[in-house]
């Protein structure tokens, strides 16, 4: 059994060349914090500086996200702007094209430096990069994250865990209500009673955090369960949900009410899980303008679509955490 709470995620906003550095520097952080060896952490740096010096040098309104990765352990590192884009993203692969100040040589030294990565570039749409560095031998899934405070604040008030069991995997999403200190003490809450027995079943789940969560403002509150094919959803309050599959998308859908307050007779949905699927959770800090036809493509990549709804559909005034999972492994 394996759990993993998602740790905050550090957003530099690459508006000056100075935040080429920061976001080397940040990277440096993270790939420390998480273990990884010398060797791993530098990678990560140059790659946060080759993905921070590119938006840089060609782009415009362009944010670098940094985090320790939910798939293993390691570091995933996001990237996305609003740039004119790269009509021949083959060409910028090319080792030797590398930008002003940068630590590699390029979007060539990310590819080979990385575990995982994958970019998506199209003139006139901007450009939106993921990569991820990984301990040698990591079993690396098609899970990705972002966790992100209110802007100006430190305190974020979301929850995320997710939990690996024998044949199944559960998720927990968490808002609690407002942000700040009071916000996050509601989250953290909700998140301890998912870690003391994550293979309970998702009804006993949320019993068991609104009794825990009585002396808090309460919280938001979505799980869900994916057992082969199958999905179990489950959730009280604001949090989103969709499972994405190629060509369209299927709400899951949250009773009215608040963990710790007014919790309703919740309602465990199923969902028959096609073969190539990717399912989202997100608090309300992310926006639902995505919705509809999916960002992309038909079947977006769990990273690259995490990047991009927070870079484009964030609330800066809210907390904002979603997950993106997707079938199979290997893919970031």
């Amino acid at each position: 059994m394996t759990i993993t709470v998602a740790d905050l995620t550090r957003q530099i906003r690459i508006d000056h060349i100075s935040a080429v550095y920061t976001a080397a520097r940040v990277a440096r952080e993270v790939a420390a914090e998480t273990g990884l060896p010398e060797v791993l952490t530098e990678r990560a740096a140059v790659i946060a500086s080759e993905l921070a010096g590119n938006i840089d040098k060609h782009a415009t309104d362009g944010t670098v996200f940094i985090h320790r990765s939910l798939a293993g352990d390691g570091v995933d590192i996001y990237a996305a702007d609003s740039g004119p884009g790269m009509a021949d993203l083959d060409h910028w692969r090319i080792d030797g094209h590398s930008t002003t100040a940068t630590l590699g040589t390029g979007l060539g030294a990310v590819g080979r430096l990385a575990a995982e990565f994958r970019i998506r570039s199209a003139a006139g749409s901007g450009t939106t990069a993921a990569a991820r560095t990984l301990i040698t031998g990591t079993n690396a899934t098609a899970v990705a994250h972002v966790r992100l405070a209110r802007e100006g604040e430190d305190r974020c008030g979301d929850g995320l865990a997710l939990a690996d069991l024998p044949g199944a995997r559960t998720i927990a999403v968490v808002d609690g209500l407002g942000h700040g200190p009071a916000a996050g003490d509601a989250a953290v809450a909700a998140i301890d009673v998912f870690r003391r027995n994550p293979g309970r079943p998702l009804r006993d789940h949320l019993t068991a955090m609104h009794r825990s969560l009585r002396q808090t403002r309460g919280a938001a509150v979505a799980l869900a369960r994916i057992s082969g094919g199958l999905l179990e959803f489950c959730g009280v309050g604001n949090i989103g949900g969709m499972v994405l599959t190629p060509g369209q998308s299927r709400p899951l859908l949250s009773m009215p009410g608040i963990v710790g307050f007014t919790l309703p007779d919740a309602h465990v949905g199923t969902v028959d899980l096609p073969e190539h699927h990717v399912l989202v959770l997100h608090t309300d800090g992310i926006g639902t303008g995505w919705r509809g036809a999916a960002p992309l493509g038909p079947l977006p990549v769990p990273a690259l679509l995490a990047a991009d709804l927070a870079h484009r559909h964030r609330d800066p005034h809210d907390d904002a955490t979603l997950i993106a999972v997707g079938s199979g492994t290997g893919t970031p």
